[in-house]
């Protein structure tokens, strides 16, 4: 089990401990490092795409991570690169149609289950709630809302006078 940690610069740290260093190699190394190190599947290109059985998403070779190694704190290894997801190749499977469906699936829920954008006002505002006016400002215009009519009464009698 792996401690929760955050990256800073590339570097995995827990406090102030350094736990790993990511590696950076070129296309060729990277291609032969994921063959080396995933003995589950073989890689023939960086672009193919393995689906990762603990976050569910979609990864491809240039994305996985590679750590540790000669200038890290242990052997080289393989993550998903997905944040907080820490699974490793015996994770990842091939896609199948199968699982390229439910993947297309989860986006569409996803989508559909985005908060919408609330309409806006001529003004650019969003639109408010339509609910009952408890403020001050409301309260006081429906106390001087009584005596319009009153006063309105009182000022044409006055004027007939």
């Amino acid at each position: 089990m792996r401690p929760i940690v955050r990256a800073i610069d590339g570097n995995v740290v827990s406090g102030t401990v350094t736990l790993t260093t990511a590696v950076r190699l070129s296309d060729n190394e990277k291609l032969e490092a994921l063959r080396l190190l995933d003995q589950f599947r073989a890689w023939h290109s960086l672009d193919e795409k393995r689906y990762c059985l603990v976050c569910g998403k979609l990864i491809t070779g240039r994305q996985i991570q590679l750590d540790g190694g000669t200038h890290g704190n242990g052997p080289l290894g393989l993550n998903c690169p997905t944040v907080g997801c820490n699974s490793i190749p015996m994770d990842w499977v091939l896609p199948t149609d199968e699982i390229l469906a439910r993947v297309e699936m989860m986006a569409a829920e996803e989508r559909n289950t985005a908060v919408p954008t609330p309409p806006n006002h001529g003004n650019g505002g969003p639109e408010r709630p339509k609910r009952a006016h408890h403020g001050i400002a409301s309260r006081l215009r429906n106390f001087a809302f009584h005596f319009k009519g009153a006063l309105y009464s009182y000022a044409l009698r006055r004027l007939r006078v």
